[in-house]
């Protein structure tokens, strides 16, 4: 059996590491906003460089609470992709506001900047944009047309963490960045948990705020709130683990890189790509053929594009091998959005992708020899006939 995501190999390898820092926090007593939270906002907020963090419940949360930090509500649009988990539309609809979807590039899946304009109207608001498995979208085009169009920015980081663009950590580009430290996540916690970051002292006092039921003195509400907290063991969790998050982003990166030397002679195999500074996008075949000085992609997860793709779920599947796809119904052809009335075709790239992509185990520990079993079954399941009934 090999997982799509092994969490708890972390957990072994750091047994000692995570057991004390869980027992130190529960024998402080200080379980709601404690000394944990504290430091770990700091550090979290360092590490990406950015001015401010507030710890709060989920990554959904930390969209929902960015969105209130800009008044975003109803008769307001925000601009985001189809082609992502429902949490980021999610987090527009709760505030009251719309959806506004555009499509994506099919080699990168993020959202593509030049369907952004032609979405803006006289009620948008913000631009959503969502770094995608781990890929940074193209901040450069989507900073500028949010500045040419007195438009706030949000960035959806959630399977994103330490990626950059640019040398600059994604979250820092926009108003506000998100996290989730959901615990599939490249900085997973083992429950829920979430981060908004920010440079705009305002923001930052208004999330911390709306995250303790809208006040910032006990009993003493200015706006009604919600009760979003990071929890404090999920912050001792999240202080060892995000120590040695380079690293596993780096092993994420050096996989992707093998998957896509292994991969290279199925030709029915398309691998994710990286963008390269001329804004093509290009296939990393080895570390010296990426810029990383443009971007760093860490690979949330490593997502194919393949043709009969839930036949090869079920082959994959059958083998014991882990293997997802995310995401198999774009957001604007989901019953919750079926009020927006888009229409078949009114997104070709994203509707195409979500009947092509196929995710492969993707986790820091993943073995080569767990990589070649993966794509010597990819393999297989190409050459073998199609079942009639295949499992989705």
């Amino acid at each position: 059996m090999i997982p799509l995501c092994d969490v708890q190999q972390q957990y072994l390898s750091l047994k000692t590491e995570f057991d004390a820092a869980i027992l130190d926090a529960v024998a402080r007593g200080r379980y709601i906003l404690g000394p944990n939270v504290q430091a770990f906002e700091r550090e979290f907020a360092e590490y990406c460089g950015a001015a401010h963090s507030v710890g709060v419940g989920s990554g959904t949360d930390a969209l929902h609470l960015a969105l209130r930090a800009l008044d975003i509500g109803p008769g307001d649009e925000v601009i985001t992709t189809p082609f992502t988990f429902i949490a980021t539309a999610e987090a527009i609809s709760l505030v009251g506001a719309t959806p506004v979807f555009c499509d994506i590039d099919p080699q990168t899946f993020n959202i593509d900047p030049a369907g952004i304009e032609p979405a803006i109207s006289e009620r948008t608001r913000a631009i959503l944009p969502v770094h995608l498995y781990g890929q940074p979208c193209d901040m450069d085009r989507i900073m500028d047309l949010a500045s040419a169009n007195g438009l706030a920015v949000v960035e959806d980081c959630a399977q994103a963490v330490g990626a950059t663009f640019r040398g600059r950590r994604v979250g820092t580009f926009g108003d506000l960045g998100c996290f989730s430290f959901f615990p599939s996540k490249n900085l997973g916690a083992m429950g829920d948990g979430g981060m908004v970051v920010t440079d705009h002292a305002e923001y930052f006092e208004r999330v911390e705020m709306l995250r303790r039921h809208g006040g910032r003195v006990k009993y003493h509400h200015e706006v009604v709130g919600v009760n979003s907290r990071l929890d404090e063991l999920q912050a001792a969790i999240l202080r060892v683990k995000l120590r040695y998050l380079d690293t596993w982003n780096d092993l994420r990166r050096n996989h992707a890189q093998r998957y896509n030397r292994l991969l290279s002679g199925l030709t029915a195999v398309q691998c994710p790509a990286e963008r390269n500074p001329t804004g093509d996008t290009g296939i990393p075949l080895d570390s010296s053929s990426v810029d990383n000085s443009f971007l760093t992609a860490v690979y949330h997860q490593y997502t194919v594009q393949v043709s009969e793709r839930d036949h090869l779920l079920a082959q994959l599947r059958q083998a014991g091998i882990g293997s997802h796809a995310y995401y198999p119904v774009p957001l604007h052809q989901q019953q919750a959005y079926a009020a927006l009335n888009y229409g078949e075709g009114s997104f070709p790239q994203a509707e195409r992708v979500a009947e092509r992509c196929l995710s492969i185990p993707m986790f820091p520990e993943l073995q080569p020899e767990q990589q070649s079993q993966v794509v010597q079954t990819l393999a297989q399941g190409l050459e073998s006939p199609r079942r009639s009934n295949p499992a989705a």
